[in-house]
């Protein structure tokens, strides 16, 4: 090669040298300033028609930091499996889940310790011991009935069994709903273990329509009367019920029983190596701010996750009253996130799913 040649083509390799450089300088340097962050959520607390509890808060912090919210929505279990298969390229810097699926993310290490601002004030059993996860709304596992079709509401578990019931009735799928994980939770302490647990969901799937990914969907179908009964949890469907006139919602108990619940929050963690973790250690504190938290039932219609804030709104009242009288129990979640997949076996084992 002559020498102007040689001349020439180094030239192209360094002129190509500093392009690349250039290109991955700008490519790192967008990634951390990006004012984005991306929230992995399971489903509840958007507003079908942009009146949600997150649609409010998202749009304050916004406001407030210019930084942009990226939403995702499924149910819990769904959520926390993208999350893990996205590991060697995590796109998520917020996690929301219910338990025991918060427990299960921090248990696959997908999780790092943050404490958000205000957390102090967040009940011990509402966040994790090592920082990874705290509850931002509190709410309770339930179930709606359809009130127009339905002149006597069920009260029980037994009622359910009734023919009348036969592909009228449906419970979001569990191990990928949280709420239809609870469903088994709540069967398997009302019945007293795993064995009548089962048992009875296996006597009860002869009125059931099938799977469901998705709890918020149930909803819609009981209001129109295409259901009479499905499961749900007491924000969500308390929410709905401003635009779903006929929707009623209870707790079921056992025949000679009282209802029971449990607490079921959304609860928040950061994300292990996000993308964008000072935005998302920023959201987590808009989240459980005074603000955001007054908002939870106002507009949410949940319980704010902290307990000095004690809200008098409408809402507020109204979630009280229906509160009265049904008994709250405590599952122990560090013994159920370690024998999920058994419990989630035992139940496709009992219906065939």
């Amino acid at each position: 090669m002559s020498a102007p040649a040689l001349r020439k083509a180094a030239a192209a390799a360094v002129t190509a040298t500093a392009l690349l450089a250039a290109l991955t300088g700008c490519s790192g340097s967008a990634a951390s300033d990006e004012n984005v962050v991306t929230v992995y959520s399971a489903d509840g607390l958007k507003g079908e028609k942009g009146d949600g509890w997150y649609d409010r808060v998202f749009e304050d912090f916004e406001k407030k930091t210019g930084i942009k919210v990226k939403y995702v929505e499924g149910g819990s279990g769904e959520m926390v499996q993208r999350a893990l298969r996205e590991r060697g390229n995590t796109q998520a810097d917020v996690l929301v889940t219910l338990p025991p699926f918060i427990q299960q993310a921090d248990s696959k290490g997908l999780l790092q310790p943050y404490t958000p601002k205000g957390t102090a004030h967040v009940h011990p059993a509402g966040k994790s011991p090592t920082g990874t996860w705290t509850a931002v709304v509190n709410n309770y596992f339930g179930f709606v009935h359809n009130k127009k079709e339905l002149e006597t509401p069920p009260t029980t578990w037994e009622e359910l069994l009734d023919p009348k019931y036969k592909d009228r009735l449906q419970y979001s799928t569990p191990g990928v709903a949280g709420d239809g994980t609870a469903v088994v939770i709540k069967a398997m302490h009302d019945f007293g273990g795993q064995a009548p647990a089962m048992e009875y969901l296996r006597k009860l799937q002869a009125n059931n329509v099938g799977p469901s990914s998705s709890t918020s969907k149930l909803a819609p179908k009981v209001d129109k009367g295409e259901l009479l009964v499905a499961n749900g949890d007491v924000q969500m469907n308390f929410a709905q019920s401003r635009s779903m006139p006929n929707l009623g919602i209870w707790f079921p108990a056992r025949e000679g029983g009282g209802p029971t619940t449990f607490a079921l929050p959304y609860t928040a963690g950061l994300v292990k190596d996000a993308p964008h973790t000072e935005n998302a250690k920023k959201l987590l504190d808009h989240l459980l701010s005074e603000e955001a938290q007054r908002q939870a039932s106002a507009v949410g219609g949940g319980f704010p996750a902290r307990t000095d804030i004690k809200p008098t709104d409408a809402n507020a009242i109204a979630l009280d009253r229906l509160m009265r009288d049904v008994e709250v129990f405590e599952p122990e979640w560090s013994d159920i996130e370690k024998n999920l997949t058994s419990y989630i076996e035992a139940w496709k084992s009992a219906t065939g799913s």
